[in-house]
Protein backbone atom coordinates (compact mmCIF):
# COMPACT_ATOMS: atom_id res chain seq x y z
CA UNK A 1 0.00 0.00 0.00
CA UNK A 2 1.14 3.49 -0.79
CA UNK A 3 -0.68 6.66 0.24
CA UNK A 4 -0.44 9.16 -2.59
CA UNK A 5 -2.43 12.07 -1.19
CA UNK A 6 -5.53 13.42 0.47
CA UNK A 7 -8.53 15.26 -0.87
CA UNK A 8 -10.62 17.91 0.89
CA UNK A 9 -9.21 16.77 4.26
CA UNK A 10 -11.83 13.99 4.15
CA UNK A 11 -10.44 11.39 1.76
CA UNK A 12 -7.26 9.32 1.39
CA UNK A 13 -5.89 8.58 -2.08
CA UNK A 14 -3.78 5.44 -2.28
CA UNK A 15 -2.46 2.60 -4.40
CA UNK A 16 -3.24 -0.94 -3.32
CA UNK A 17 -1.36 -3.95 -4.66
CA UNK A 18 -1.21 -7.64 -3.87
CA UNK A 19 2.32 -8.91 -4.37
CA UNK A 20 3.89 -6.67 -7.01
CA UNK A 21 3.59 -2.94 -6.21
CA UNK A 22 3.96 -2.16 -9.93
CA UNK A 23 0.51 -3.71 -10.45
CA UNK A 24 -1.73 -1.61 -8.25
CA UNK A 25 -5.19 -0.09 -8.26
CA UNK A 26 -5.73 3.53 -7.31
CA UNK A 27 -8.44 4.03 -4.70
CA UNK A 28 -10.02 6.92 -2.78
CA UNK A 29 -11.80 6.39 0.55
CA UNK A 30 -12.94 8.43 3.52
CA UNK A 31 -10.34 8.28 6.31
CA UNK A 32 -12.43 6.00 8.54
CA UNK A 33 -13.05 3.50 5.72
CA UNK A 34 -9.35 3.61 4.84
CA UNK A 35 -8.41 2.76 8.43
CA UNK A 36 -10.79 -0.22 8.43
CA UNK A 37 -9.58 -1.32 4.98
CA UNK A 38 -6.00 -1.38 6.27
CA UNK A 39 -6.98 -3.46 9.30
CA UNK A 40 -9.08 -5.93 7.33
CA UNK A 41 -6.39 -6.48 4.68
CA UNK A 42 -3.43 -6.33 7.09
CA UNK A 43 -1.65 -3.96 4.70
CA UNK A 44 2.05 -3.28 4.54
CA UNK A 45 2.99 0.27 3.58
CA UNK A 46 5.84 0.91 1.17
CA UNK A 47 8.82 2.71 2.68
CA UNK A 48 9.90 6.06 1.23
CA UNK A 49 12.78 4.28 -0.49
CA UNK A 50 10.49 1.64 -2.02
CA UNK A 51 8.15 4.38 -3.22
CA UNK A 52 11.03 6.29 -4.80
CA UNK A 53 12.25 3.12 -6.56
CA UNK A 54 8.73 2.47 -7.85
CA UNK A 55 8.51 6.05 -9.20
CA UNK A 56 11.91 5.63 -10.86
CA UNK A 57 10.83 2.41 -12.58
CA UNK A 58 7.59 4.01 -13.75
CA UNK A 59 9.48 6.98 -15.21
CA UNK A 60 11.78 4.63 -17.12
CA UNK A 61 8.76 2.85 -18.55
CA UNK A 62 6.79 6.01 -19.29
CA UNK A 63 9.58 8.04 -20.86
CA UNK A 64 11.61 5.16 -22.35
CA UNK A 65 15.04 6.32 -21.32
CA UNK A 66 17.44 4.06 -23.23
CA UNK A 67 20.48 3.02 -21.31
CA UNK A 68 18.94 3.66 -17.90
CA UNK A 69 19.20 0.68 -15.61
CA UNK A 70 19.42 -0.07 -11.92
Amino acid sequence: MRVTGTRDARFVEFEFAIGDPELAVELVMPFEHFRKFCLIHDVTHLTAEEGAQLDYERMKWRYGQPGVDH
